[in-house]
């Protein structure tokens, strides 16, 4: 009868979309045995009937769902009540989770592949390539200026004055548009890798990925402590460190390009070297404990940062430390109980701030979630999570016309922009409507400021694909 009943909901697709949801709950609930968590549970799956709008179909699914939780609070033997929840619960969270994946590479498959195709004449450019008299650096050393300083109009050849929300688009931005189309590069070629098991996009990204970390003629130094420089103030600032967000996803493309026999040894050895330094440049000098502990998006970013460079380097230590920052500053210190970012509500740019800040924490807790550790579901004892942000968000994502908060004082006309929250969340929380809206906004056409604010761009290579069969075609 459950076989039959399972069949029968999981052809629905309104059923499959509220069964979305429910994974949820149904990964709190494989976690926990006792009953009077199971009580809970079933308190809120009621309180969750009563606040959706259903339809027939998805009604009787949670009256089935809530039925099997019923039959198990009567099972005395706790381990196989606890057994026969996860036989039930299991199939429907791993179908949930592979609707959104299945759908992501349905949507851009076409797309990602004819521009891998593109990028295969792409020569490499890195840091060597420009280089700015202002800087205080070498030809190897990354260097940006600050964000919103301007020269003073009322001594031009002085130090540079602040503007916060305002670029000035005369400061040298090569080495971070160059950084950014790395980015770009390599996680669309790992996409294309992962899709299809070619070499050739391997050898693309390797070409790229050697250039920028191993070649000595042409790599960048694992620092950035010229990054966010202020004409007559400072020669770099830890701020600056924010400018290396394109990374997360080079470092998250070659962990998952290390799985592949295609991969050349002594690349990965070398690129992997590179960033084990950097993680310990960004971890001991006082620029990076300075961002480490930053109270709102520098903070949050920092922490995405090193949490990418942990996971591909294996250290572990890091990691959890990071995981318990998560959950004892960074949570409770920058959410409100309503799901906002009081510190990015502040700024001049309020809008645009908490969707950049909501895509660090939505890519955070992505990085530091594994089998033990669900950090899209940990909540504060008084009800905080990354949930909640997304939550409190999603409304004026829809129609930012119902904005209750200052409008963004530049670029208010781009927004929303397809915030990398909505698709990582989505799969998360199994959530067609996040990821549909996400598909909507990413055919808007952005200026700079706006595309500089998405450093995550590649969803394929957050859907936990499987190493593809190798093919040399």
């Amino acid at each position: 009868m459950l076989s039959i009943g399972s069949t029968l909901f999981l052809k629905s697709q309104a059923c499959a979309a509220l069964l979305l949801d429910l994974s949820l709950t149904s990964k709190h609930l494989i976690s926990i045995r006792n009953r009077r968590t199971f009580a809970v549970c079933s308190e809120e799956l009621h309180s969750f009937k009563k606040k959706r709008l259903m339809g027939t179909i998805q009604k009787w699914t949670i009256a089935f769902y809530l039925q099997i939780l019923t039959v198990l609070f009567k099972i005395d033997e706790m381990n196989l009540r606890h057994s026969l929840l996860t036989l039930f619960l299991v199939p429907i969270a791993a179908f949930a989770g592979q609707s959104i994946t299945n759908q992501v590479i349905k949507d851009l498959r076409i797309k990602v592949l004819n521009t891998a195709n593109e990028q295969q004449a792409l020569t490499p450019i890195t840091v060597t390539a420009s280089s700015c008299v202002r800087s205080a650096g070498g030809i190897h050393d990354y260097y940006s200026e600050g964000t919103y300083w301007w020269p003073n109009p009322e001594n031009p050849a002085g130090k540079y004055i602040q503007k916060d929300g305002q670029r000035n688009p005369e400061n040298f931005d090569e080495h971070h548009n160059a950084l950014s189309r790395l980015s770009w590069v390599i996680g669309t070629q790992t996409s294309a890798y992962l899709l299809t098991g070619n070499k050739k996009y391997i050898e693309t990204a390797t070409k790229h990925l050697n250039a920028w970390f191993v070649d000595t003629t042409t790599r960048m130094n694992p620092h950035l402590l010229y990054a966010q420089a202020i004409k007559g103030v400072c020669t770099g600032r830890g701020i600056g460190i924010i400018d290396a967000t394109p990374l997360i996803e080079v470092a998250l493309s070659v962990e998952q390009l290390e799985r592949s026999s295609y991969m050349d040894s002594k690349v990965m050895e070398g690129v992997k070297q590179w960033f084990t330094a950097y993680l310990n440049w960004l971890t001991t000098h006082p620029y990076g404990i300075a961002e480490m502990n930053w109270k709102n998006n520098h903070g949050t970013w920092w922490h995405t940062q090193a949490a990418a460079y942990a996971r591909l380097t294996d250290n572990v230590e890091w990691l959890e430390l990071i995981r318990t920052h998560y959950k004892t500053i960074l949570l409770p210190n920058q959410m409100a109980k309503d799901g906002s970012f009081p510190e990015e509500i502040a700024r001049t740019k309020p809008f645009s701030y908490m969707q950049f800040n909501l895509d660090g924490m939505a890519t955070l807790v992505t990085l530091i979630s594994d089998a033990t550790n669900d950090f899209w579901n940990y909540k504060t004892e008084d009800g905080r999570f990354i949930g909640k942000g997304v939550e409190f968000m999603y409304p004026f994502i829809v129609d930012k016309d119902k904005w209750t908060y200052k409008k963004d004082i530049s670029e208010w006309e781009e927004q929303p922009r397809p915030s990398a929250f909505l698709f990582l969340a989505s799969k998360a929380y199994n959530n067609p409507e996040w990821l549909n809206l996400w598909k909507k906004l990413v055919e808007k056409k952005m200026g700079n400021e706006s595309m500089r604010n998405l450093p995550i761009k590649n969803p394929l290579l957050w859907m936990s694909l499987p190493e593809p069969h190798p093919t040399k075609k």
